[in-house]
Order: structure tokens, then sequence, then C-alpha cells
């Protein structure tokens, strides 16, 4: 099989699975017990909560760990919104990812909040010289992702940040590194919270970790028994965090090599596809985008039709988010940035893994070739 899904999510390293296992099957103990052996597992999920804030520059006691992206996502938005009182301003964009667009339009609602949607380029990234257009004095809260998880397209948080903090000083700001994490370089976290999820990153499903700055205005997630220090509580899921500790130190290891492998992949099927008639790309140029998301369209033929054609070769691709993948309608991103409804209709995401191949890529494009010459013939008809 051929596997270009990797956006939606990712084989779990067998290392990091391993691990998970061991904590499940022996090291089983809550951390949250007063005896010996919960000491032990407490001592692992420290360390592996201090390894994961070195990645971003922070400090142990800034990183809360979730379920994943989504509830990352969700508590960023509501834990803020919650903690501001009095008139609530919203500024976003309209290609978030559902987890986050939905939440916001959903807790605008609630909290009876105006939300504007900053400018974009058509390549999918934020338009920063138009930012002074939707920030304000009054603007209370920022949430824009770093990398598009359909496009591709790589905001630029420092020079964002640094805008939204001179036009909108009291402004709490959000970005979803959901897709950008240990795939697109940071080396300090410029915003006030940042969401990350583990099984986009090789590691187990069912956790993630959202980033909050020391002493940003907050008021948390779920209640209850006050672990994560009473920000977000819930059983320690010590599987799923060692799990992800392991993957992590996996891609700190290899992060420069892993990088340069997905890139070339990304490139060699951007090149072959490129060659063949009606192939548009959507996003930004390929080298300008993240190493491991490419979408094109392939005028013509519908994306879901050809996306099940190429099952039979063993080739897996989407159309777009996972998370959107049973909606019917236009795409919402690709619209954003100015996709016809042809191109949105014929449009399919490719995302890699450092361990595809330049074989795989061009296997898969000769699969797509063959499959385009028959599709577009029955289509003519």
């Amino acid at each position: 099989m051929i596997y270009f899904d990797n956006s939606a999510t990712t084989q779990t390293l067998s290392e990091a699975a391993e691990r998970a296992c061991t904590a499940m099957t022996r090291d089983y103990y809550n951390p949250a017990a007063a005896y010996g052996a919960a000491f032990s597992v407490e001592k692992a999920v420290g360390e592996a909560r201090a390894f994961a804030a070195s990645l971003l520059g922070a400090a142990p006691a800034e990183i809360i760990y979730t379920s994943g992206g989504t509830e990352s996502n969700n508590t960023a938005v509501f834990g803020t919104l919650r903690s501001i009182h009095g008139k609530k301003s919203v500024v976003t964009t309209a290609v978030e990812h559902p987890s986050v667009f939905e939440t916001i339009n959903a807790a605008a609602k609630l909290f009876d909040a105006e939300v504007r949607y900053a400018p974009l380029k058509r390549d999918g990234t934020v338009d920063i010289d138009r930012l002074s257009e939707v920030l304000t004095a009054d603007t209370s809260f920022v949430s824009i992702m770093h990398v598009n998880n359909e496009l591709g397209s790589v905001n630029d948080l420092d020079r964002i940040t640094a805008k939204v903090r001179a036009l909108a000083p009291n402004a709490v700001m959000h970005s979803d590194g959901v897709q950008a994490f240990m795939k697109v370089g940071i080396k300090k976290c410029p915003v006030d919270l940042y969401s990350v999820s583990a099984h986009k990153l090789h590691a187990p499903k069912g956790v993630g970790f959202l980033y909050l700055r020391s002493g940003v205005r907050f008021a948390g997630g779920q209640i209850g028994g006050g672990q994560e220090r009473n920000l977000r509580s819930g059983t320690t899921n010590v599987p799923g965090i060692l799990g992800l500790d392991t993957a992590l130190h996996a891609y700190r290891a290899n992060e420069a090599a892993w990088h340069a492998q997905m890139m070339r992949v990304k490139m060699r099927l951007y090149r072959d596809l490129m060659s063949l008639p009606d192939v548009l790309l959507n996003g930004p140029a390929p080298e300008d985008g993240a190493p491991h998301i490419l979408n094109l369209s392939f005028l013509g033929v519908r994306g879901e039709v050809l996306m099940h054609a190429l099952e039979r070769y063993g080739v897996i691709v989407s159309t777009g988010s996972a998370c959107s993948a049973k909606k019917q309608g236009k795409n919402r991103i690709l619209s954003a940035v100015g996709v016809s409804p042809a191109g949105q209709e014929s449009a399919i995401r490719f995302s890699f893994c450092p361990f595809n191949t330049e074989e795989e890529a061009d296997a898969a494009a000769n699969a797509i070739d063959e499959q385009l010459r028959i599709l577009r013939r029955y289509k003519r008809r």
C-alpha cells in the first residue's frame, strides 16, 4: 500500500507503541496515587512533559496534556473566552480546521461575541499587511493556524503575533499547530496557546497537549479531580503520553533528514503530476509550503471518484480534512482561497511522512495517469 494521507493520521512507530504497551501492562499505575510504584510513573510523565516543553522553548508547567488536537483547540477557545469579562471580539480565518472554525462559531453564539475573519492571500496564508483591517484595540482573542491541513500553507507566526501585539495588545493569541509541530521549524513558541496532536506524529491516537504561556488569563477546560494544574481534569493518559514522548524523541533525532525526505517525495510527486494535462496546484508553491502536504485539482474528474479508483492500486489519498470527509457541499477552505467550483470538485490532498519514498511517488503518479485517461474519457461520453 502507498499511504499518502498522513495529515489524517500516521502509523504509530513500533517503539512508541511498545512504550505505550508497557505503560498499559507493566507500569499501569495512576500517577496521582500516593505509593511508590505510582511515583515512578509520575516521574516518567514529568520527564515527557519537560521534553515536550523544550521543543517549544517553554517551561514544563506550560504544557497541558489533552486527548488531542480537537480538545486542545476547544479548550483554547472556551478556556480563553470564559476568562474574558465584558464584550468579546474574536479574529480568526476562514480556512481553520473545523475544531477551531466551528468551535469559534459556537462560542460566538454562547458569549455573543463578534467574529472577524483575517484577509487571506491566494496561497492560503494570512495577509499580514492587511491585519489592521480586522484587529482593533478591543480584539480579545485571535486564533490563526500555523500550517493549513488541506493546503500546507505556512503562516509566519512570529510576524503575525508581533502584529497582534501592536494592534490588539490585550488579545490572547492561539494557533492550531497540529499540522505544524515537528514539521515546520519553531524554536520558541511566539503565541499564548498552541495545540498539538500525537497521532499526526507517529504516536498513539487519543493524546495531545495544549501549550499555555504562563500568566495568560485562562479559565481551563474539564472540571474534576484537578489534574494538569486544575486546568484539565481527568485521569492521566500515561500510555498515550509516553508513546508520544517516544515519537517526539524520534522526530527530534531525525528532524532534518525526515523533513528533507518528505519534501523530496512531495516535489517528486508534484513534478510527476504537473506533467499531466489539466492539473492545477492549490495553495502555495510546493517548495514554500509545509514539507508534507500537496493539494492538486485534476480537472474533469471528481476528486472522490479518483480517490476511490486509486484504492484499487493500493494508493490512499484524500479529498480534504478527514474531519469533513463525509460532509457534502463545497470545500470551505478551497473556496476561501478562490479555487473555482470545478477545481474544488476535482481536488485531491496528498500528505506524506518520513517513510514515504520517491518510488512510491512515481508509482502513485502512474496510477493517477492511468485513471485520469479512463475517467476523463468516460465523463466526456
